[in-house]
């Protein structure tokens, strides 16, 4: 960095490159902790091609933090029909091969205050850009990054307005790169992707047609098409008037596996046409063609997730196949993993230390992720790689997107259903009454939490309050379950592996850091112990 002083609309605590879903997510998560933010986007507005987003309950629970859950809803229910199902056909207007999901949301009101739903980008973005700006978030439209550079003390951006061409110089003590799978920061840092790489070279149709014939009284979000002239997905519109085709394979790829998967080789709109075609089943549709991307079915994790004062999220991390929606959810929990951690860090609480567990806890589950995605790609779309690729075994997806686990050794998931309040993984959802107003246990999240029970709350009461002194005011919540909170259905104790007189410790981002199944001797050792272990305090 140049010695000269910079402009204070060009600095902030934390700059973010990308200015896409996670970037903008990122952004919220921050100043949602009161962390200001400089975001960097190329684009002047959000896509308008309605890309792929399946939002899954771990990622709405974050959202309900951020106070736009409704909004998001609402989104979703002017688009898609609510509740829906994923399926595999032979053809739209074919025959179905298999229900992959029958019902969107079977069996999540026992984990989650959430529901998965489906919601179009380019109508989320703008209420993520809207909560961060009001949040205090900064974000510039229209730039480009030039170059990156850090030393000891920061992070410096120059980037280039894309109309004027001005350079702008952009200063913070950290940087997160959420600038897609062609950042260029990772690239500028050197780091490489790992794993797969690209097995085919696919294409998405955006298209109106009319496919109510077939769709109409179908609650049917996804639709896997599988047949000697398409193998891919459909996701329509609620109306069933508009949607796109993802198309992975054309024709036989047992025959001919190379030229089958180059789907993205011919993107004339006659070939679309057909393709549309072909996968509805019906040779004489009408189709009108309003946009097409090529995008190649990859599943790589980077090789590394910082490098300094850098941390990478999102695809610039990690690639994987839209199989499971997991990309964009995994990328989504990348930043909400790191805003906490930083804004500890930034406001003194912690050491920077804390910031190394970023890597260590996102890698492996990253890597988790891509692994499923994979596998699902090719048992839904791609069967005949199965003999030649070495495939994970499918878990379900409750494990994936709740189950996920950090710092137990030997395991990176678990089925959340049975976790019960285990130190690293997330903390179970229990519905309890605070002034008689109806809560999650996820709802009282954000600073760290300590949750007592009336046999032993007195003393952690007061050990949590020397133990916040002693470290630095570390902001930390004390809720009894049975005074300060309700548990109308009796469901704490047991869902939170403690005795009457136990306590848990959760993270800011709702993971259990620590357990006490009963109190022990000196209740504020314990705790002290548990909490400096995260603020690297020792």
């Amino acid at each position: 960095m140049s010695d000269r002083a910079l402009d204070p609309e060009s600095e902030a605590p934390v700059l973010i490159a990308g200015g896409g879903m996670v970037g903008l997510c990122a952004a919220a998560f921050l100043a949602q902790r009161g962390i200001p933010s400089l975001t960097v986007e190329r684009l002047k507005e959000s896509s308008p091609l309605p890309r792929a987003a399946f939002f899954h309950m771990r990622t709405l629970e974050m959202f309900r933090s951020l106070g736009i859950e409704q909004a998001v809803r609402e989104g979703s229910a002017r688009d898609f029909v609510p509740e829906g199902s994923i399926v595999a056909m032979e053809s739209v207007s074919g025959r179905k091969l298999a229900d992959i999901m029958p019902t969107l949301n079977e069996g999540v009101e026992a984990l989650s205050p959430c529901r998965r739903l489906y919601l179009n980008q380019p109508n989320l973005e703008p209420i993520l850009r809207a909560r961060a700006r009001q949040a205090g978030a900064r974000i510039l439209q229209g730039a480009e990054i030039q170059s990156v550079s850090q030393d000891a003390d920061g992070v410096s951006l120059v980037v280039k307005d894309v109309e004027s061409g001005r350079l702008h110089e952009l200063r913070g003590q950290y940087l997160i790169a959420a600038d897609g799978g062609h950042s260029k920061v990772r690239e500028h840092l050197g780091i490489r992707y790992e794993g797969r790489g690209a097995f085919s070279n696919s294409v998405t149709i955006y298209f109106t047609a009319d496919l109510s014939p077939w769709l109409s009284g179908k609650a049917w979000s996804i639709i896997y098409v599988n047949n000697p002239v398409v193998h891919g997905f459909f996701r329509m519109n609620r109306a069933a008037q508009a949607g796109f085709l993802a198309v992975n394979t054309v024709g036989d790829a047992a025959k001919d596996p190379e030229a089958a998967s180059n789907a993205a080789a011919d993107v004339s709109e006659a070939h679309l046409i057909e393709l549309v075609r072909g996968g509805v089943g019906v040779p004489d549709l009408p189709v009108k063609i309003d946009g097409w991307t090529r995008w190649r079915a990859t599943a790589c994790v980077a090789e590394r997730l910082r490098e300094g004062r850098i941390f990478i999220a999102g695809d610039a991390a990690h690639l994987m196949p839209p199989n499971g929606g997991f990309g964009g959810n995994t990328g989504i929990h990348d930043a909400h993993n790191l805003a906490w951690k930083l804004a500890l860090v930034i406001k003194g609480h912690a050491q920077s230390t804390l910031l190394d567990s970023y890597a260590l806890e996102r890698k492996p589950v990253a890597e988790f992720t891509v692994g499923q995605a994979f596998t699902r790609y090719v048992l839904r779309t791609a069967p005949w790689l199965k003999p030649t690729q070495a495939i994970d075994s499918q878990v379900d997806d409750f494990n994936i997107e709740l189950g996920y686990l950090y710092g137990v050794p030997g395991a990176v998931h678990a089925d959340p259903r049975m976790t019960r309040g285990m130190p690293g993984s997330r903390a179970p959802h229990v519905w309890l009454t605070r002034s008689q107003e109806r809560v999650s246990s996820h709802d009282l999240f954000g600073n760290f939490v300590l949750f007592t029970v009336p046999g032993g709350d007195g003393d952690w009461r007061s050990a949590a309050g020397m133990v916040a002194r002693e470290l630095g005011h570390v902001p930390l919540d004390v809720f009894c379950v049975g005074r300060d909170l309700g548990d109308p259905d009796g469901r704490f104790c047991q869902a939170y592996g403690l005795s009457d007189t136990g306590a848990s410790l959760i993270r800011p981002d709702g993971f259990v850091a620590w357990r006490a199944e009963r109190i022990p001797s000196d209740p504020r050792a314990a705790l002290q112990e548990a909490l400096a272990r995260y603020l690297a305090t020792h």
